[in-house]
């Protein structure tokens, strides 16, 4: 019985010392110095090819009026054999001018924004 006893204290001490063992065990041990450090990663950066600059055929315009009207209309038919009226009024044209005015603003910020970033991506050198 004394040595049941003596079995039981023993194990209990030999599982204690492993346990302590184990959690002191990484503090024994010496630790190194992490050094942690931020540099910029240079990054490739492909610019793409600017777009071919616009082509725009020039077209004519005809104004049609009840006084010449058909002053034009031979004109027309003479030139081309056929004959098709696309009608505007005078708002919708300040609208249509509006509108094109409108696009190549648009057109040329985004140019000014494209210029831009390549500016700013490319080295010095290049």
């Amino acid at each position: 019985m004394a040595q049941n006893i003596l079995w039981k204290t023993s194990r209990k001490s030999a599982l204690l010392l492993i346990v302590l063992m184990m959690a002191y065990s990484c503090s024994l041990l010496p630790t190194k110095q992490i050094q942690v450090s931020a540099k910029p990663i240079e990054r490739q950066i492909v610019q793409p090819i600017m777009p071919r600059e616009i082509n725009l055929q020039e077209l004519q315009w005809i104004a049609v009026t009840p006084e010449n009207w058909e002053e034009q209309l031979a004109k027309i038919e003479k030139q081309e054999g056929e004959l098709v009226f696309l009608a505007m009024t005078i708002p919708d044209y300040e609208i249509m001018a509006y509108n094109m005015q409108e696009i190549k603003r648009y057109i040329t910020e985004l140019k000014d924004v494209v210029v831009y970033y390549r500016k700013v991506t490319t080295k010095d050198n290049e």
